[in-house]
């Protein structure tokens, strides 16, 4: 009996896991439908992404001195800019990285590849694209099942985004974003509030109404197009995903939250006021690897384009909006406006990453830094380019990361990757570079994760 739309219930929800499964819309209806702890040592990741590039003037520009990005020198013997300097406390635990980028884009406007900074796929310019799984989350499958959450996916948007207006980091290995989480508070819940009694009935009932969503799926099969098939599938695979989640959490249902101090948080705080809320979630991010509730993190400050109530960050320093800063470089301070607010960014990365190092690692010699490996960067640099990313890695020493390096890996004019106007983001690359997926292919094999391939990549890792 062909099953018709219309029998089917939509709005099945999995209160328990915090997700909503209903089915997906498809063609083939349109015309009947209306409507607990390891003892072995840690290893963590946490990777955070900055939109809009960095100020990065000419070498004749009098800004170039004091507030172009990377620093000046090379190796051992560089020097940070003032956008830099706030950084110089960790110079021992950090490597700035030139001269990397992802092949697949170099000729895609910076503001459109965000979507890919870890995953290496080719996104292109326009149209529909298949991403691949990106870095993160290929260390959480390694990882995750030894913590009460595979990982934590944050953004201060929130959600998914759009096709390369993406609001997330992490994509699952169907190359699927994940749903990033933007409210301090439902963080803080998810990682230390939830348990008990409810806990375990709202987990029962996400069991049974994943048999149901199951049943009805199953049986909408033969009534579907071809390219309804398809969209059948990528749900089912978004169940199975489900049911992982679910189980488990059940085998975690028993285990007690781990206990936090709240009184220094501010867990109403939004975006308005960006100084409190950037320490708020690198906090966040902070107490879920302390208390091993995950060993993975991301968090993505902001959205291509200046889309977005991330755009409000700039007012930190005195700025009305964000994205605008980098379109302002040319007129009287512009480069000293944009490199004040990297300037403030760096500052709270820096917080972050020195109250890692100030933190004993529990059970173990050495400090929480130490056993994680910290990423920050941006898709794209000066004059929209997705070229010569602006790319920092701290941390990991009992991983075998050696720092306090400049690391360059292209000519020395690194003010503009051999692009010296606005117009020239899709111009032909003057200076050879390398591809990011090798540095990443790298960091997964300090991580422990044994695998040949990352982003296609399989050349012998850069250096790190």
């Amino acid at each position: 009996m062909k099953t018709s739309f219309s029998t089917l219930d939509r709005r099945k929800f999995l209160r328990g896991t915090g997700l909503a499964l209903a089915l997906p819309w498809f063609e083939s209806f349109a015309d009947t439908s209306s409507a607990a702890s390891q003892t072995a040592r840690r290893k963590r990741l946490a990777c955070f992404y900055m939109p809009d590039g960095v100020p990065m003037p000419l070498e004749a520009d009098p800004s170039f001195a004091d507030w172009s990005w990377f620093p000046h020198g090379s190796g051992k013997d560089y020097t940070f800019t003032k956008c830099m300097e706030t950084l110089e406390p960790l110079r021992d635990e950090l490597t700035v990285f030139s001269g990397l980028s992802h092949p697949a884009v170099r000729r895609v406007h910076g503001h459109s590849n965000a979507d890919q900074f870890l995953t290496g796929a080719n996104t292109g310019a326009e149209g529909d694209y298949q991403n691949s799984i990106s870095l993160d989350q290929v260390f959480a499958e390694h990882v995750g099942q030894r913590t009460r959450h595979t990982s934590l996916v944050m953004s201060t948007d929130g959600g998914t985004g759009s096709p390369r207006g993406a609001q997330t980091m992490s994509y699952n290995r169907s190359g699927k974003p994940i749903p990033a989480e933007h409210k301090p508070k439902r963080i803080f819940d998810m990682l230390f509030v939830k348990s008990g009694p409810d806990a375990a009935r709202q987990l029962a009932l996400s069991e049974s109404a994943l048999d149901d969503l199951m049943e009805d799926a199953r049986s909408l099969k033969r009534s579907l197009s071809r390219h309804d098939q398809e969209t059948l599938a990528e749900y089912l695979q978004s169940v199975r995903d489900t049911e992982v989640k679910v189980e488990k959490a059940k085998r975690w249902l028993n285990i007690p939250l781990p206990q936090v101090e709240v009184d220094h948080l501010q867990l109403d705080v939004t975006p308005e006021d960006p100084r409190n809320y950037l320490r708020t979630m690198y906090e966040l991010i902070y107490l879920a690897f302390k208390t091993d509730s995950t060993r993975v993190a991301t968090y993505q400050l902001g959205r291509e384009n200046g889309v977005g109530i991330s755009d409000y960050l700039g007012r930190a320093v005195g700025f009305k909006l964000t994205h605008q800063l980098s379109h302002e470089t040319k007129k009287p301070e512009g480069y000293k406006n944009f490199g004040t607010y990297c300037r403030f960014i760096n500052d709270e990365l820096g917080r972050f990453v020195s109250k890692l190092k100030a933190t004993p690692e529990p059970g173990e010699n050495g400090n929480m830094l130490d056993n994680t490996s910290v990423l920050f960067g941006s898709a794209s640099s000066a004059f929209h380019l997705s070229r010569n990313y602006p790319l920092l890695l701290f941390g990991g020493r009992n991983m075998g990361f050696e720092h306090g390096h400049y690391r360059t890996y292209n000519s020395s004019n690194q003010a503009t990757s051999g692009i010296a106007n606005d117009s020239g983001w899709q111009a032909e690359m003057r200076n050879a570079e390398l591809p990011l997926s090798n540095l990443y292919l790298s960091m997964l094999h300090k991580l422990g994760v044994e695998t040949e391939s990352f982003g296609g990549r399989t050349e012998p890792p850069t250096e790190a």
